[in-house]
């Protein structure tokens, strides 16, 4: 079985979310989709994580530090 990308596992867990929050799964169904779910996020976390990592190594200093966008120039501001 192919690995699913981090965005098909988002999508995936999106959507057990939605039948989950229908309350009309019968018991079963619903502790199995939450399993699923559950696997699922773990996936994405660990994905997450990755990324992370990577980025981490990727800068010169390889402290930690968040990412944060820059600030807008004037030409993008909006007031």
């Amino acid at each position: 079985m192919a690995k699913k990308s981090f965005e098909e596992a988002l999508a995936q867990l999106q959507g057990i979310v939605e039948e989950l929050e229908t309350g009309d799964l019968p018991l079963e169904k619903a502790i199995r989709k939450f399993e699923d779910g559950m696997k699922l996020s773990k996936y994405c976390n660990d994905c997450l994580d990755d990324a992370e990592s990577r980025l981490t190594k990727l800068t010169e200093s390889g402290e930690e530090r968040p990412f944060l966008p820059s600030p807008p120039s004037e030409e993008e501001s909006f007031t």
